[in-house]
Formats: C-alpha cells, structure tokens, sequence
C-alpha cells in the first residue's frame, strides 16, 4: 500500500459522515488508500460547484472517481464552508452580497495552483463557466463543463432561461443584496422532472443562498474562442430550464474557430440537477471514457 495517513476504517467511517452531513466539505480530507502502481496512473480533478450550491452536491462524484484511482478536490466558494442552516440563517448576510464572480475564480486558481501537476477541472453551471475561464489562462489538464452558464457573447431568448435568471440579474435590485433560492424556484430551474420527495431532499441538502454580483459579473466574462486550450467537454441537459441544452450548444459552436478540442454531448431528459439526479453515473461514466479517449 501506498504511504498515506490515516487507517482505511477511518476513511470509510469519516466518509459516511460526510455523504449525511449538512456541512459543506473540501474533498479529499485524507488521502485516498491505493496501491502504488495504481497510484502512479490517478489524475488529480477539481470539482467546482455553482451558484446556490455547496460542495456537497458533488459527493457522489467524487466517491465514484476516488473508487477508481483519482485524487478528489471539491472546494467550497469562498465563505461557503459552513452548514447549510448556518448560512441560511445568516440571510441576507453583507458579507455574501460583497461576493464576485472574480473573487471565486481567484479561490479556484489558489487551489490549483497549490498542487502538484496541472488537474482535471469539472463544474456545473457556474462552476462550469469558471471551467472555462481557467481553461484560457492554460491551469488545468483538460476541462468539463456541465450545463454551463454562458460566457459574454453566449445568449437565449428562451423563456426558461430569462425566468429562471431574472431574478438574480434584475437591475431593480441592490446588487449587494443577496438572493435567497425558494423551494418553488429551485424546482422550477433546478429539478423540474424529478420527484418531489427527491426535489426537496436535494433542497434541504445543497441549496444556499447566493450574491447578486456573481451572476452580473458573469454577463461581462470573456472567453477568446479562437484561443488554443486544453480538451473541453461540453455537457447539456434537454430537461434543463435555467441553462437550456441550445445555450451550450450555441456555446460549444462558438469554439470552432480553436485548433483545440472541443467536444458536446447533450444528455436526453436530464435537469440542471444533472450531477445529482437518478442516472448521474451514465454522465459520469461518460466524462470518464472521454478523458481516456483523450489520454489525459
């Protein structure tokens, strides 16, 4: 076995904690016991959430890949490290509303730059946004962006889309006012299909309230498309209302003027919840054969 540090009990039990907890969590928090070959192969992916969400909501990913031989990270936005009650209970906090989309990115790339070799990056929504933008400054092995929100030049008129983001972007309100995710609105833009008894546990779970700035910002986010980039992965759900599957694939397009890889896949019935909703391995096995076709 490899030298790591902590007994694999200890691992099992801390893990089947965290899979129960409120509590946002920075993965992995002890070493992944493997065998030294094994370990000479394992890539290292950082998973990053989006808006509304904690880290939580990629703890069934980051067991999934840890069982076959990756190094996990998924850190939490910055403030974001703490219970999902806690952070409710502090609404509308001013420290939230302060937030930018600049300031989540600088967080990333801390964590990025803190490793040894360059990761896989893998976000959802925003988190995947963030994917690309870290994508341009060359920090990462290759990137997965799963219902992306949209760079500057990316845009839908579709109703879904302009619903389910008005309310964050709306200039009749203070951007420094935080934004709370009712019940209703996160079954509408996030989990539309799914069961109620599966809506509101993901609600109860994962779902935070989120600064205005963040989204504003990302209307003004650049992206060079003609820029040579590592491999990206575009991912879209047809179910999915608040980043409907045309806006990636309109995204997706807009890279073909790059020398560099870029690859779509749109997944038949799935929500902006895709990461968590019953099938997420099919997605997840599907990022994997990617990054083994493209050796990286």
């Amino acid at each position: 076995m490899g030298v790591h540090w902590v007994r694999a009990g200890f691992v099992k039990a801390t893990l089947s904690r965290l899979c129960h907890a409120s509590q946002p969590q920075h993965y992995p928090l002890f070493p992944f016991i493997q065998s030294k070959e094994h370990e000479m192969k394992s890539k290292t992916i950082v998973f990053i959430h989006g808006m509304y969400m904690n880290p939580l909501c990629w703890e069934k990913w980051v067991d999934y890949y840890q069982a076959k031989g990756y190094h996990c990270l998924a850190p939490a936005w910055p403030g974001r490290d703490q219970p999902v009650d806690t952070l409710r209970k502090r609404h509308p906090d001013p420290q939230l509303g302060k937030l930018t989309l600049s300031d989540v990115v600088d967080h990333i790339t801390e964590t990025i730059k803190a490793l040894d070799d360059k990761p896989i990056l893998i976000g959802h929504s925003m988190g995947a946004l963030i994917v690309q933008l870290l994508l341009q400054r060359d920090l990462a092995a290759a990137g997965v962006a799963i219902d992306s929100a949209p760079p500057m030049g990316v845009i839908t008129t579709r109703w879904s889309f302009l619903k389910s983001n008005w309310p964050h972007i709306t200039p009749f309100v203070s951007q420094s006012s935080p934004i709370e995710m009712t019940f209703e609105r996160f079954q509408y833009t996030f989990v539309n299909t799914l069961p109620l008894a599966d809506q509101k546990a993901a609600y109860e779970k994962y779902v935070l309230p989120e600064s205005r700035r963040v989204p504003r910002e990302s209307l003004t986010a650049r992206v060079d498309f003609k820029k040579p980039h590592p491999p990206l992965l575009l991912i879209a759900g047809s179910a999915d209302n608040i980043i409907p599957a045309s806006l990636n694939q309109t995204n997706y397009t807009k890279y073909k003027a790059s020398p560099s890889t870029t690859d779509f896949k749109e997944f038949a019935g799935r929500t902006h919840f895709i990461i968590g909703q019953q099938g997420w391995e099919q997605v997840a096995d599907y990022v994997l054969a990617w990054l083994n076709e493209k050796q990286v």
